[in-house]
């Protein structure tokens, strides 16, 4: 049977792998020797399970939008990750590897964000247990994101504005990695999404594959089978995605379709649509699908959603694309914009910029009545209330 996983050599397909400087191998294979045998160990899933379910709330809803079904013509589910306690999935990442860290003895903590919500979940963690917390954040992001640098810092995290490239997600990994080759001792290094060097992709897959889990016993009960027929996400790096779909990688039945940034358009020069322009090449230790020049020269994304102007994918993304297991559709800030003002006022969620660009892709498919679709909604729109607000769909301004 053909499957979707990772391999033993830590590639999917031909994408991923350990593409890294020296003076972090020993960090990197200290952290592959020891994340299957923490992540597998009894005592770390009952600590882990304990924390989701009494601290971040979790399982996270599954709720049949009446008025999105019938808008669309199929049964449409949501899968509420914007409900966890930080507003968004980046929690339960956060929560697993801060645990690992504690288990190989690493105190400092650093992690780089973009919307600032891994930033925030990984602070809130922070706080919990006690450690040392710095987070890179792009100034461009700073900027459009202050009320999750404010929360960061009133948790205790120390928050470094990254002023260089274009000042967003890319800069504030470089800064991230650099800060990590400084201290490779004591630091752990939680990152966001599944990208980076193996094992981080699979480790971060595994640690959010409690949504597709709760996905599967959730669909159960509300439609007496384990699973949709199509399931739907956004995907920059591809933290949120990699969850829901990671239980339905090999089920062949089940339609993986993503969203990503298409900005102005994929044609305009402004996009962060990585798996549509992208081509194969190496960003942050892993190889993957990466916008870059005819010099291999990595360019600038644009999105206006903070959390998904990355210019590489999670190798994972990239092989499921490049194998047509998924559909991967861009999604222009407009129909981004429409879209979470269509959830808005036809449900009364209002969604992160980052999830309605997985909702911007409802209308770019065609269901069948009979469909059941599962789109999960990764975080709630807080954070993104000054963008909506200046950014009014012409069709809703009176």
């Amino acid at each position: 049977m053909r499957t979707y996983q990772i391999n033993s050599e830590g590639y999917y397909g031909e994408f991923g792998g350990a593409y890294i400087p020296e003076i972090l191998h020993r960090c990197v294979e200290e952290l592959r020797a020891n994340y299957r045998r923490v992540l597998d160990s009894d005592d770390f899933k009952t600590e882990f399970d304990s924390l989701l379910r009494d601290y971040v709330g979790r399982p996270s809803p599954l709720y049949l939008a009446r008025r999105l079904s019938e808008r669309y013509g199929c049964t449409l589910y949501l899968k509420r990750e914007d409900l966890n306690h930080t507003g968004a999935h980046k929690i339960n990442n956060a929560i697993g590897q801060i645990l690992l860290a504690r288990r190989m003895g690493k105190r400092r903590i650093i992690a780089e964000t973009g919307a600032g919500q891994h930033g925030v979940a990984t602070a809130t963690v922070c706080a919990l247990m006690d450690m040392e917390c710095i987070i890179y954040m792009g100034k461009t992001d700073v900027d459009r994101q202050h009320v999750n640098v404010e929360r960061m810092k009133m948790l205790g995290a120390e928050v470094r504005p990254v002023t260089a490239g274009n000042m967003t997600l890319k800069d504030a990994t470089n800064e991230a990695i650099r800060d990590w080759c400084r201290h490779p001792a004591d630091t752990y290094y939680v990152i966001g999404s599944t990208v980076g060097p193996h094992p981080y992709p699979d480790m971060v897959a595994r640690l959010q594959s409690v949504i597709s889990r709760e996905i599967k016993a959730q669909l159960l009960e509300h439609e007496g089978r384990d699973y949709p027929d199509y399931l739907m996400a956004c995907v920059g790096g591809g933290s949120n995605a990699a969850g829901t779909i990671f239980h339905y990688l090999d089920d062949e039945r089940v339609h993986i379709v993503l969203a990503e940034a298409g900005g102005k358009g994929t044609d305009t020069g402004l996009s962060a649509a990585t798996i549509r322009l992208g081509r194969p090449g190496i960003i942050h230790g892993a190889r993957t699908l990466v916008m870059q020049d005819e010099d291999g020269q990595i360019t600038e994304p644009y999105s206006i959603s903070a959390g998904l102007d990355y210019p590489g994918v999670g190798p994972l993304h990239a092989n499921l694309a490049a194998t047509r297991r998924a559909q991967v559709l861009a999604v222009t800030d407009d129909e981004a914009l429409r879209a979470a003002y269509e959830l808005t006022r036809l449900e009364g969620i209002i969604p992160a910029l980052e999830s309605a660009h997985a909702l911007g892709a409802l209308s770019k498919v065609h269901f069948r009545p009979s469909d059941i679709v599962v789109l999960t909604v990764s975080g709630r729109g807080d954070k993104d209330i000054e963008t909506y607000l200046n950014n009014l769909p012409t069709t809703l301004q009176a």
